[in-house]
């Protein structure tokens, strides 16, 4: 059985507010010195598939140069290896992909080139472990058109997936997208997908020709489940969705503990990454670490406490990062206070800055059902001036620099606020010295 695997990358994940701002979201630096597509990826070649296409869309900048030609998955192949496919504008059709299934229809004929029997048709936003052959096998065995990886999730998070319902010979007989009523089941629909090429293509053009917007949630998988083999295959390992920024940091910081449920030092199952050549991490006499995850090229002076540190950090003397993210090459001033925050790469803090300060929980004003659990989010190349006090559920803009600060009244950044280039705004879109 020929297995072609189709990563779908071009989601703009806005949920992640500044941190996908200038990457799409599967770029997004994750445990350090990972991507968050390296999961997927890494599933991939640990299984056995060699062949991969990634299909990005929005800002593949920094996930091109990521993938590069593949090599540190062993992706760098003349037969099969990486393919990176983007949308193009052709005659007669149209450019930007519409929809999870359209940005496939779009590259069909790549995948029927490749003379596959089979499609595995993934997410690259996902933070998991999974061997793709069990399933695969069991697709097989049952002769399907479909087949789709399935967990159980809490009763209170079913309106955020598909969620199905099976019989005995785990045959699907119902899918409901999203739905409101939490009288549908917990068995929800994870994003990977076992396509029969023949039945995919075929059912992709029947549902192009109705729909543009083609997508698999609404679309495909519905009317597959009428007419087709769909069946379901129960996945019981570590997988999540690190789409929201509460959920980025939490997953994050659970890596500091013993007990992580994600092992990334098994080697039986490693984790591949484009690794950066850098100096081994320094701690100080000074300096202390506490239950944190810090990567090779930083440099401890002060106390680091169960956080995440990318390669490249400085931590200065008397300086304190206390359950937050640190991207790489970020540089933390003397005294400065790091508490519940999110760091963007190559980011100053001045000294004796204060951030994420206080017990407010005000949800951010611009962004409320983005930022509401007290994490504070900075975007890249940010300049944090040398004092400043900044509260919490706060955002801060991209390449905004200390004299954006210059409205924050008695050196403050109240919980709630944003920091953009046209300075510092708190709630009804009024300085926050107004």
């Amino acid at each position: 059985m020929r297995v072609v695997a189709m990563i779908m990358a071009g989601g703009e994940g806005s949920r992640l507010t500044v941190l996908s701002e200038k990457r799409a979201k599967p770029s997004v630096p994750f445990a350090g010195k990972y991507r968050i597509i390296d999961f997927t990826l890494s599933n991939c070649v640990n299984s056995g598939i060699y062949d991969v296409a990634i299909l990005t869309q929005y800002r593949p900048h920094s996930l091109n140069q990521h993938i590069g030609i593949g090599k540190p998955w062993d992706l760098d192949r003349v037969w099969g290896g990486v393919r990176l496919l983007q949308p193009y504008q052709a005659r007669g059709r149209q450019g930007w992909y519409r929809g999870t299934a359209d940005a496939v229809y779009q590259n069909l004929d790549y995948l029927l080139e490749r003379e596959a029997d089979v499609a595995l048709i993934l997410s690259g936003d996902h933070i998991y472990k999974m061997d793709y052959r069990p399933m695969l096998a069991l697709h097989e065995e049952k002769d399907a058109d479909l087949t789709l990886a399935v967990m159980n999730v809490p009763l209170e998070e079913t309106d955020r997936f598909g969620i199905l319902t099976v019989n005995k010979q785990s045959r699907v007989t119902e899918f409901h997208e999203k739905p409101k009523d939490r009288d549908k089941g917990t068995l929800a629909n994870m994003g990977i997908y076992v396509f029969s090429v023949e039945k995919l293509a075929q059912r992709l053009r029947e549902g192009h020709e109705k729909d543009p917007d083609l997508d698999f949630g609404k679309h495909i998988i519905p009317s597959m489940i009428k007419r087709d083999r769909v069946y379901a295959y129960p996945f019981e390992g570590y997988w999540v969705d690190v789409g929201t920024v509460d959920a980025y940091w939490s997953t994050s910081l659970a890596l500091c503990d013993p007990d992580s449920p994600l092992n990334l030092w098994d080697s039986s199952w490693v984790i591949r990454t484009r690794s950066q050549e850098r100096p081994p991490m320094k701690c100080s006499i000074h300096g202390r670490v506490v239950r944190s995850l810090v990567s090779n090229g930083c440099t401890i002076h002060g106390l680091v406490e169960h956080s995440v540190l990318s390669p490249g950090v400085y931590v200065s003397p008397g300086a304190v990062v206390r359950e937050s993210v640190i991207m790489n090459d970020t540089w933390i001033g003397p005294g400065a206070v790091l508490d519940r925050v999110v760091l963007d790469k190559e980011i100053v803090v001045g000294a004796g800055a204060r951030v994420g300060e206080g017990d407010d929980m005000t949800p951010n004003f611009e962004m409320p059902d983005k930022l509401n659990t007290g994490v504070t989010v900075i975007g890249r190349n940010a300049h944090i001036p040398t004092g400043i006090h900044i509260g919490r559920n706060v955002l801060v803009h991209a390449d905004v620099d200390e004299e954006h600060f210059a409205s924050a009244k008695d050196g403050r950044v109240p919980s709630g606020a944003t920091v953009s280039r046209e300075g510092v705004l708190a709630s009804n879109n009024h300085s926050a010295s107004a």
